[in-house]
This record gives structure tokens, sequence and C-alpha cells, in this order.
């Protein structure tokens, strides 16, 4: 059985709400731990049971955590800029990984979690054992704006606040304004980390699901042409925003495979000579491993 062990973690003089999942076989922070970071509206408990299936999966430790001013964590008490993912939310995960002691993490990141996985792996480059991304932003697009702006309806007029509610409390509503603000903001139109991911050096799956409602290929492609080290990249029809939940068993599959790759040291066979998957694949593309 899965022990999972919930505590506080003071980062920057602020309270971090974290979650241990320790695999049956026990947990050592010198093993490859799997860090997950969740979307700009999410929270440890918007994953779900999705951690602990992959923990169960790979038979690795994970580590969850709600960024300041989500979920269980501090609320935010100053303004942010448009570099809030590189200084705030960096700081957090460092601020977490240090704590306990991780000393190679596999970062896992949804939507805006994917984004400080790269730039986590771009400035540490050394401690990092692999990235995996779904749903990932890398620069603004002009979708991205759009999704944002159907998801302010849907806040008022469509249950999503209510929703929230369950996992943010009285945080959600500064919550939610905030991302809304920083993504709808003029100096954010511009936004990109594209320049930070050729010192992304470690190996990377990007998972993307081809309707998805905030972001079109053209980021997988960013990604994939930028880094530095192998990459694996999935393309799922029929998948929107959060294709761990949306497509959970294809996505449990893939990651299972990617991560066992990163553990022994293997290189997929379908990496390029030069450490880079040459195209794109899609679920129906793909072979299932033995």
């Amino acid at each position: 059985m899965l022990e999972d062990e919930v505590f506080e973690v003071r980062v920057a003089g602020c309270s971090v709400l974290t979650k241990l999942v320790k695999p049956e076989s026990g947990y050592s922070p010198d093993a490859p731990t799997l860090v997950f970071l969740h979307e700009g509206l999410g929270s440890i408990g918007q994953w779900r049971d999705f951690p602990q299936a992959l923990v169960r999966e790979t038979g690795l430790a994970a580590l969850i955590f709600d960024r300041y001013g989500f979920g269980g964590s501090a609320p935010l008490h100053k303004e942010r800029d448009g570099s809030y993912l590189q200084r705030e939310d960096i700081s957090s995960l460092s601020g977490v990984v240090d704590f306990c002691g991780v000393k190679s993490p596999i970062l896992i990141g949804h939507s805006d979690g994917g984004t400080i996985a790269l730039l986590f792996a771009a400035c540490f480059a050394e401690r990092t054992a692999g990235v995996i991304v779904e749903a990932t932003h890398v620069f603004t697009e002009n979708l991205t704006l759009g999704g944002i702006r159907e998801a302010v309806a849907a806040y008022s007029e469509r249950g999503l606040r209510e929703r929230l509610v369950r996992y943010h409390g009285d945080k959600t509503d500064d919550m939610f304004f905030r991302w809304v603000d920083d993504w709808l903001s003029p100096e954010f139109k511009n936004w990109s980390i594209e320049n930070s991911l050729s010192s992304v050096r470690c190996p990377v799956q990007i998972i993307q699901g081809e309707d998805d409602e905030y972001g079109t290929i053209a980021q997988v492609e960013s990604i994939r042409s930028r880094v530095s080290g192998r990459v694996a990249s999935l393309l799922i029809p029929g998948c929107g925003h959060s294709p761990h939940l949306q497509a959970r068993e294809t996505v449990l599959h893939e990651m299972k495979r990617f991560i066992a790759e990163i553990v022994s040291g293997n290189r997929d066979e379908s990496l390029g000579r030069d450490g880079i998957q040459e195209e794109l694949c899609s679920v129906g593309d793909m072979v299932p491993s033995s």
C-alpha cells in the first residue's frame, strides 16, 4: 500500500503545502523522485489520483505541492509581473526539492507547471534527471488568450468558480484573476521562454492533446527544436488541455515507459542519432512496448 505524508515547507518565509507519496518498496531521496507541478489554476487535489497511479506504475516516490497562492499554501500578498513563473514559482519548486533532500527530480508539469519545469531544468541542468510536460506553453499564442477569455465567462456563468472553490477556498478569486490579469496583460503578449530552452539538457517528453483549447502543436515544435537533450513527443487525438485526465491510460503508459528509460539510462529506439526524435508521433502511430 502507498503511504502519503502531508506537511508544510517554509520557502522564503511562506508556507507551501506538500504531499509525499511513498511507493510500497519504500522511499529514499537518493532515488529519482517524481515532482508534480500543477497548472495555472491547479492544486494537489486537482491531480486527483494520477500521481498515485504513476507511483504504482514506476515504483518511484512522488512529491506534489501547491504553489504560492494556490490550494493549501500561503496566499500571495504582492503584485506579480511577467516574470513570476521564472521567480516565485521556481523558488517554491527549488525550496520544496531542497527541503525534501531530493537528489534527482523527474519533473512532471501540466500547463504553467510544465513551463516551470522547463525553466528549472534550464537553470539547474546538472540536478534535473528528466522533464515531462503536458499542454505546456513556451510563448504566447492567440489561442491561449482566447481560451483564457473563455474561462472568464465560464467563471461567472458556468460554475467554474464553484468548482475551483473546492480546492482553493477563500483564495479562489485572487488566484483566478491574477492568472487572468497576468496572461491578458500587454507585457504577456510577447512573453516567451524559448531563449532558455537550449539550456535544457536532460531527456524531455512532450505530451499534447490535439484539441487543446489553450495551445497548438507549435508549442510542441518549439520545445522539440530548441532543447538540447533527447526528446520524445506525443500527440493525442480527441484530447484537450488535461491529457492525464482525458487520456489517462495512454498517458500513464507513455510516462511509465519514458521514466523507465531515464532510470535505466537507455535510449528509446525512436530517437534520432543526435538524440532528438525526428518526427512527432500520434497515439495511433505508436507501437505499445512489451
